[in-house]
């Protein structure tokens, strides 16, 4: 007789539910497994079979058929070995079938029958809770990553294949709780490496950068070698404003899928800064793979993207980052099916303004010929420039600045605070419309939220004209001077804001 166990598989951040039917029929020993399983789980009969045995149960000496169920669905990992084992143990006679019928196991084993740690556990766990199961049997090393999924799901931590069949004849495990507010404590800036107190002068930049930071805004930092570009994009990180607790979870499943997640740390609870290097492939940068897995844009959702010298990356891996900034989402297409993944993430970006580094330089004379600086700054394209809210001049500093020792300036937990007040305005005036920040305004809500006065609207009618801007710098604008305004704490935006908006976006690029 057939029986069924159930668990799930991950495809992109949604999980399925799996029945692993088990069969054994008279005939010469042997152990196949059908229903479109990979390499892991194939190689899991082997596992199985030791853990089994090194156990102290018996493998049975017959036949052994294994049924991924649906049968069209591709699985993958090594979640699947505990599940069979269990499918197994029930056609002998150990455990009850009866007992396991309103359970889902997931979990790899050893040789000799310890449960080892899987990735996806909070997705394939989340998954099964929606498909109605309540009790899920998981390695211990997982078990508080799978306690986040809610009180409404019973999670049973197992640290070897016995502790699982004694539950169900005489020692159950008592299930797992977690304290998610323990977890989700927010991060002071003074946790960070970087702190923007050691950065001396850039005000401009820091200015922009925590204007970036307030509203979730793309930014370019242009300057001389040396200038201060890649440390401040290292102390941006101590800037950020802390998790939501839905931003928390929905990071902790693309950590968890991808693998990433600390054993230590079941939830994420700090923005993720990614930086990149710019050998990076396109696939890397937006995720692939026969069973696309997450790329950096996905682990940097409600993060950074950090691009050091952004010119260096070659013109193919630069322009697929277009339609994620614009949508805040990519979708991989394969033969067989597409996967979504969630990239709304900033793009901070350093380059030179020339290849030796020096263009507009005050102390040290540029070499480069205009041929040269036109074929160098046309590595990035118009349209991934549109895209860019903030676009800022680093200039070399000046010999006062570097040897003014003693100069204070604005600490992380100061521009912090800031940042937070100003995210705190957008969440509550965005509550009702699916959004956190200025950034993801749509057309529609632009209308709605960053309307402009008689004299702001010819000020941007006026630049509108000067600098040719196109429909979506347009906008850009007008978000850009909607964060300028949270910040300062004002319900309208004013004419200063819009300034100030424009200043940050009318960069001359040649000089």
């Amino acid at each position: 007789m057939v029986n069924k166990v159930t668990t799930a598989t991950v495809i992109g951040l949604n999980a399925y539910k799996v029945s692993v039917e088990t069969d054994v029929l008279n005939g010469l020993p042997g152990f196949s497994i059908v229903g479109l399983p990979d390499t892991a789980i194939n190689e899991a009969r082997d596992r199985v079979r030791s853990a089994i045995k090194n156990s102290g149960f018996t493998f049975p000496a017959k036949k052994v058929v294994i049924n991924l169920a649906p049968a069209d669905l591709k699985k993958e990992g090594s979640n699947f070995d505990l599940p069979i084992a269990v499918g197994l143990l029930v056609e002998e006679g150990v455990i009850d079938e009866e007992k396991i019928k309103d359970c889902a196991f997931i979990g790899e084993l050893s040789l000799d029958g310890e449960l080892r740690g899987v990735t996806g556990v909070l997705p394939l766990v989340l998954g099964l809770k929606d498909a109605g199961v309540k009790n899920i049997f998981v390695p211990s090393i997982n078990a508080c990553e799978a306690a986040l999924a809610g009180d409404d799901v019973n999670i049973f931590p197992a640290g070897y294949l016995g502790d699982v069949v004694n539950h169900f004849t005489d020692n159950p495990i008592k299930p797992v709780t977690v304290n998610i507010s323990e977890y989700l404590t927010e991060k002071s800036a003074e946790d960070y490496l970087y702190d923007f107190k050691d950065v001396k002068g850039q005000q401009k930049a820091k200015r922009a950068l925590e204007i970036a930071a307030a509203g979730g805004h793309n930014m370019l930092m242009t300057g001389s070698p040396g200038s201060g570009k890649t440390l401040m994009a290292k102390c941006f990180a101590s800037i950020l404003p802390p998790l939501e607790l839905q931003e928390a979870l929905e990071l902790t499943k693309i950590y968890s899928i991808a693998g990433l997640l600390p054993s230590d740390e079941p939830l994420m609870t700090k923005r993720p800064f990614r930086a990149v290097h710019h050998t990076a492939s396109a696939n890397g940068i937006i995720g692939g793979g026969s069973n696309p897995k997450p790329g950096e844009i996905t682990l940097a959702h409600r993060g950074v993207l950090f691009l050091d010298e952004m010119v260096e990356f070659p013109r193919n891996v630069l322009e697929v980052l277009r339609q994620p900034l614009e949508d805040g989402e990519i979708v991989i297409a394969r033969a067989k099916h597409s996967i979504k993944y969630p990239a709304k993430f900033m793009l901070l970006g350093a380059m030179n303004p020339c290849p030796c580094g020096y263009l507009g330089d005050k102390e040290k004379q540029c070499s480069c010929s205009e041929f040269q600086i036109s074929r160098y700054q046309s590595r990035l394209s118009g349209p991934l420039l549109d895209r860019i809210d903030l676009q800022v001049e680093v200039p070399r500093l000046t010999a006062e600045e570097l040897l003014n020792i003693n100069s204070s300036a604005e600490s992380s937990k100061d521009i912090r605070a800031r940042v937070v007040r100003a995210r705190k305005i957008q969440a509550e005036r965005y509550k009702d419309d699916g959004i956190l920040t200025n950034s993801e305004l749509t057309s529609k809500l632009i209308k709605k939220y960053c309307k402009l006065d008689k004299t702001s609207m010819e000020m941007l009618k006026t630049a509108a004209v000067k600098y040719q801007l196109s429909g979506r710098r347009y906008d850009r604008i007008l978000k850009l001077a909607r964060t300028i305004a949270d910040l300062e704490g004002s319900q309208d935006i004013t004419q200063n804001h819009l300034m100030q908006a424009l200043q940050y976006r009318m960069v001359n690029r040649s000089n």
